[in-house]
């Protein structure tokens, strides 16, 4: 708990760690807290990235880039972020394995099954992620406007975000079709929304990666940052959408900014509906 007691919630943390008496740790994260517990864990192996801070007390330590290239071909694809993290794994695990089967999956409760049916959700249907914490990762709230025009009227459409995204997505909210679902719906509820849309359409943000782990059909849009760094969609139906050719100022950062450092925004008012 970062919020409260975060020091007596870390050690605390490390001493169940500590108590279970694990062969090994896989630290993907590379900060000082996750580094910290693991180099105290007490287990026999300790597996993290050399960039983590205290890699110096680990057992094995896996080379981390961004973007990782895992050759000089210019056709190479930049790993994604799932086969990076699954370096640490290739200790145990002689097999390789294709980036499809290393997309992650969510699993479903009762419970989230009666959420979804008390909505009463008729097909067919798309869902939109337009908001992000990082304002140069989203694509301009008229091009989502605009997308929304574009689409016929009895096919609804459900926005999801958090409470405080209500807000910024009330400009779409033009018709009785266009439903938002901000804040009414857990993480993994949302997930299973998109599960069985006609598509999804997501900013490089975290629902995207929700979208990724049901294999909904998906459209990502990126607009600061690049698919490169390993943070694109893995379904099967997928499409990545990018202003084209890219800009000379792109990416602008690893996460995204507050606003765009040249003003502009061009690489998001530069795609096209």
């Amino acid at each position: 708990n970062k919020k409260k007691g975060k020091i007596n919630s870390l050690i605390k943390n490390l001493f169940s760690i500590r108590k279970e008496k694990y062969d090994a740790v896989l630290n993907i994260q590379r900060f000082f807290n996750s580094g910290l517990v693991t180099a105290l864990s007490g287990a026999k192996m300790r597996i993290g990235f050399d960039k983590n801070p205290l890699s110096l007390f680990f057992t094995h330590k896996i080379h981390h880039k961004i973007p990782h290239y895992i050759s000089t071909s210019p056709d190479t694809q930049a790993l994604h972020e799932v086969e990076r993290n699954f370096q640490l794994a290739q200790i145990f695990i002689s097999n390789k394995y294709s980036r499809e089967q290393l997309r992650p999956q969510l699993y479903f409760s009762k419970d989230d099954q009666e959420v979804l049916n008390s909505l009463d959700i008729k097909d067919p249907y798309v869902v939109m992620a337009p908001a992000s914490v990082w304002y140069t990762k989203q694509w301009h709230i008229n091009k989502w406007k605009e997308l929304i025009e574009s689409i016929p009227k009895e096919i609804k459409i459900y926005l999801i975000g958090a409470p405080n995204d209500q807000s910024y997505l009330s400009p779409l909210m033009q018709s009785d079709h266009i439903i938002s679902l901000c804040g009414q719906l857990s993480l993994r509820q949302s997930a299973l929304l998109m599960k069985n849309a006609k598509r999804v359409f997501a900013n490089d943000s975290a629902p995207l990666h929700r979208a990724s782990s049901v294999n909904a059909k998906t459209t990502a849009i990126f607009c600061s940052t690049i698919p490169e760094f390993g943070y694109g969609p893995l379904s099967e139906d997928s499409k990545l959408i990018q202003v084209a050719p890219r800009l000379e100022c792109m990416p602008c950062g690893l996460h995204g900014k507050k606003q765009c450092p040249l003003i502009h925004f061009d690489c998001s008012h530069k795609i096209d509906t």
